[in-house]
């Protein structure tokens, strides 16, 4: 009787690998802050052995990146479609749709926003994160530039930005109606500004 020739060995999918482990750096990342991140504690995550982590991500700023680069790409795609479904809109509907965003922000989306924020504001450490920490606004700018002119969109851009800091790190988030008021007053050209 001849021998049965030996199972195929299971092929190693290193680019499933390297996504299993981005998205386990995400939920540590989101249960511990960036404090708590360890390969370990990624590996035991993503059901991977510790060596997977440290062979594709060799320190704990390169698991850092390749989860802000995710949190970029997953952001950008939602600013795409949020805008291609909005065409037109008035500084007083995009007041109040940019408030519903940032109350949703604020509550159901909270862990969302702050791994975001997180990430985004380990930049303030780490220089090789810059560069994407840049993307967050030049999309959001970008995005904004179907409504309003560059230099409104730049500080609805930035006041975006601190509306997001002050409600997740706040006590008390701010309400629709300051949210509305802040945006509305940059939102919409003051024509005695007009040049």
């Amino acid at each position: 009787m001849p021998a049965q020739p030996p199972a195929p060995r299971r092929r190693r999918d290193p680019e499933r690998r390297i996504a299993e482990i981005t998205e386990a750096t995400l939920r540590v990342i989101a249960e511990r802050g960036i404090e708590g991140l360890t390969h370990r504690a990624v590996a035991d995550t993503a059901g991977v052995p510790l060596g997977a982590t440290t062979y594709h991500f060799a320190t704990k700023d390169d698991l850092i990146q390749a989860a802000l680069t995710l949190a970029y790409d997953r952001y950008a795609a939602m600013l795409t479609e949020w805008v291609a479904q909005r065409p037109g809109l008035t500084p007083d509907q995009l007041a109040v749709l940019l408030a519903d965003a940032m109350l949703h922000a604020y509550g159901p989306d909270r862990a969302y926003e702050t791994v975001e924020l997180e990430l985004y504001l380990a930049a303030l450490r780490r220089p090789a994160l810059r560069p994407i920490a840049d993307r967050y606004t030049e999309v959001t700018t970008e995005a904004l530039l179907s409504y309003v002119d560059p230099l409104t969109a730049q500080a609805a851009v930035a006041a975006l930005n601190g509306l997001t800091l002050r409600g997740l790190a706040g006590t008390r988030p701010p309400t629709r109606t300051e949210l509305e008021g802040i945006l509305r007053r940059i939102l919409t050209p003051n024509p005695a500004l007009s040049v």
